[in-house]
């Protein structure tokens, strides 16, 4: 790959897709024809795009430059989520990497927590050095990242390795992302670390599921794998990958499938979300996960946000609407588990962990309610009750404070 000076990235317009085109060129209209494509569920998958956007994951470059501009104007809520990303002590350039041969999630000898401090490191110097243009941090998210890909060779553990492989992996592809272009970044490397320790269990993963019951991981197990091989396909320029999660998110046979993760519709325009029975932390996960895939699928130009009728939007309705204290409808959900898909049910919505605070709402709203118009009031006062968000450090020291990358006030704000 040819390099580019430091700056020029930040300036340059930005590679655009096929699909990119059809989205920026016919503006709303084109988009919701595309929405409208998506929701005809005739089980045919689309290609990947012709060429790739990059940036083209969490962030595209419209979303960067208006960051970019918006904090040097000092303009609201872009400074304040501007003032969590510096305060907080994972941004610092000075950050030093710590990186392992072998990552351990689940079991003995775990040490992910290593991983997953370097890649939120290495996002948050890397954001700093997008919107604020500050040398320093883009040296400190480089340092990171080829330290990792320099020394990184397997990820293990017992089936919570897939998770780690999941999340991790999507997050690290969009620190990367970021860096694309940067003198000194070993973005070969790179993906041959993404390649080679993260997507063969990502796809054994979604393949095999551990050879457990189809049903027996939780929606969330699915998205953030799906999220990754995303994430992998965009880095690499690999439309293979790239179709092979969106097609599961649309077809495919496990809880991450936009009609498995929310079985439900109810009145109101609400539906019920797959991990509600069992409690709200990993419900709210739920909606950073499934989130984040619909907008690395946008700035691809493929409008999962809208598919089937908007069902996402109505499952983060109903999720915002409970956790703001609200009533909701529940009907019994009941799955398989185990290897031999022995049968349990949720009879209620779970109470548990609810109203927990996580940095995934700002993507949400800005998406229906600025980019789309729509009206989704549960949403929007959640996103408004967590303003300004922060990231990875800001919400506990466990893994569950780093699932999302966060910062969605100052990324989304529209």
């Amino acid at each position: 790959m040819s390099r580019t000076s430091p700056h020029q990235h930040l300036r340059q317009k930005p590679e655009v897709s096929r699909r990119g085109l059809l989205k920026t060129a016919g503006g709303l209209t084109a988009a919701l024809a595309v929405g409208a494509s998506a929701t005809a569920l005739t089980g045919t998958a689309e290609a990947a795009p012709a060429t790739f956007t990059h940036p083209g994951m969490l962030h595209a470059y419209g979303e960067l430059n208006r960051a970019k501009v918006r904090v040097r104007e000092g303009a609201q809520p872009w400074l304040s989520g501007w003032q969590r990303l510096t305060a907080n002590p994972h941004s610092a350039s000075t950050w030093q990497p710590n990186p392992q041969a072998t990552i351990i999630r689940g079991g003995d000898g775990q040490n992910y927590g290593i991983l997953y401090n370097d890649i939120h490191a290495a996002y948050q110097n890397a954001l700093r050095w997008q919107v604020g243009g500050t040398r320093n941090n883009a040296e400190c998210a480089v340092r990171i990242l080829n330290a990792w890909s320099a020394r990184l060779t397997s990820i293990t553990g017992n089936a919570d390795r897939f998770l780690a492989a999941g999340i991790y992996g999507y997050q690290f592809a969009n620190a990367a992302e970021l860096m694309r272009g940067y003198s000194g970044f070993d973005l070969e490397r790179f993906k041959r670390m993404m390649l080679n320790v993260f997507y063969p269990l990502n796809t054994q993963f979604l393949n095999n599921h551990n050879d457990a019951c189809i049903t027996n991981y939780w929606a969330n197990w699915d998205l953030c794998t799906m999220n990754s091989i995303l994430a992998i396909g965009i880095l690499c320029d690999d439309g293979a990958k790239y179709d092979q999660a969106v097609n599961y998110f649309k077809n495919g046979a496990g809880n991450g499938a936009i009609r498995k993760a929310v079985p439900f519709l109810h009145p109101d325009n609400l539906a019920q979300w797959q991990e509600s029975g069992r409690d709200q932390g990993h419900t709210m996960m739920g909606m950073g996960q499934m989130g984040a895939f619909c907008e690395m699928a946008w700035n691809q130009g493929e409008d999962l946000y809208g598919y089937d009728s908007n069902r996402f939007m109505k499952a983060a309705q109903y999720v915002a609407k409970y956790n703001l204290g609200e009533n909701v409808p529940f009907t019994t959900y009941t799955w398989g588990t185990g290897q031999n898909c022995a049968q349990q049910s949720h009879t209620v919505i779970s109470s548990a962990s609810r109203g927990q605070v996580r940095p995934v709402w700002d993507l949400i709203h800005y998406h229906y309610a600025r980019r789309r118009g729509l009206s989704v009031p549960y949403i929007t006062r959640m996103a408004e009750s967590v303003r300004p968000e922060g990231g990875g450090g800001d919400y506990g020291s466990t893994s569950g404070g780093y699932d999302q990358t966060g910062f969605g006030t100052l990324m989304y704000a529209k």
